[in-house]
């Protein structure tokens, strides 16, 4: 049974930092793409990073390029988002997907097939 487990969200001031942590367990990390998502209520589901497989792509949305960086170490079936420089606008629910299919880009959330249950991150002014 795949599980992912989100950890690490909090509240914090502008300007500071946060890692977030997605935990993988049942045989679906390390031979798969790997991303990060937020939502605020009322919003559609938006694309934050991803990291390919082997760790050699990365790809941001570019309200956080510069800012954020995903990482994943695969003997840990873990990936991370170190968020810095945090602006209010970064409050969301964060939440870890992966995916077994690749017709979809990998911007989209509907190309994704499990998701973590979500971290709040709460940035404020």
């Amino acid at each position: 049974q795949v599980q992912l487990v989100e950890s690490g969200g909090g509240v914090v001031q502008a300007g500071g930092s946060l890692r977030l942590s997605c935990a993988a367990s049942g045989g679906i990390f390390s031979g798969h793409d790997m991303a990060w998502f937020r939502q605020v209520p009322g919003k559609e589901r938006e694309f934050v990073a991803r990291i390919t497989s082997s760790g050699s792509i990365e790809d941001y949305a570019a309200s956080v390029k510069g800012r954020f960086t995903i990482s994943r170490d695969n003997a840990k079936n873990t990936m991370y988002l170190q968020m810095n420089s945090l602006k209010p606008e970064d409050t969301a629910a964060y939440f870890c997907a992966t995916r077994t299919s690749f017709v979809l880009g990998y911007y989209s959330s509907a190309a994704y097939n499990f998701w973590g249950q979500g971290t709040q991150v709460t940035v404020s002014s």
